[in-house]
């Protein structure tokens, strides 16, 4: 199943000093934070902020050229997670025909923007690398009882997700699924 996402904004964490692209699930209240290059969060951020550069860049020329040869993106899909990298897939119609191109995520990001499609996330992704929000506060109080180790990683992730340290926030969020895993499940 695909989640549909909306590209939120792109962000520099400061821990790491990388730029940080983050996809969002309005549904379910998730995000899915992804690390991208200088150049391609550069060409995110230009198209989210309406900018266009003098020259085209990278991603309006091959927008370009899909539009001269009347192929359409109908929609950019981040299908695959392994070992910390995201896979994408491009799928694009012309003359009937679909084809299915595999990019990096910030690229395909770039294009969709551009192309005004519709950006999905893989389901069993979303389920592994994605973080929810969650509310640390009872009828507007913070809540303040003893923690046990779960919690206070869970409080961690919160509060690196408020100072938009992604990376580490989804670290955080990988300590947690391994301990919420049953003895079944490991």
């Amino acid at each position: 199943m695909l989640v549909a996402v909306r590209v939120d904004r792109v962000t520099l964490d400061a821990h790491t000093n990388r730029f940080v692209v983050i996809l969002r699930d309005d549904v379910h209240n998730r995000w899915l934070p992804i690390v991208v290059g200088n150049n391609e969060a550069q060409a995110i951020a230009l198209q989210l902020e309406s900018v266009s550069p003098p020259r085209p860049l990278t991603h309006d020329l091959i927008k370009n050229l899909l539009e001269s040869i009347e192929a359409k993106v109908s929609r950019v899909v981040v299908n695959d997670l392994r070992e910390n990298t995201y896979f994408a897939l491009i799928n694009v119609k012309m003359n009937g025909s679909d084809a299915e191109i595999d990019a990096r995520p910030s690229d395909a990001i770039a294009l969709a923007l551009r192309m005004h499609s519709p950006i999905f996330v893989d389901e069993d992704v979303m389920d592994r690398a994605s973080v929810d929000d969650k509310d640390t506060e009872v009828d507007g109080e913070e809540v303040s009882v003893p923690m046990t180790d779960l919690e206070k990683l869970e409080q961690d992730m919160q509060q690196a997700i408020s100072d938009e340290r992604y990376e580490d926030a989804a670290k955080l969020r990988d300590e947690i699924k391994e301990l919420r895993k049953t003895p079944n499940d490991k």
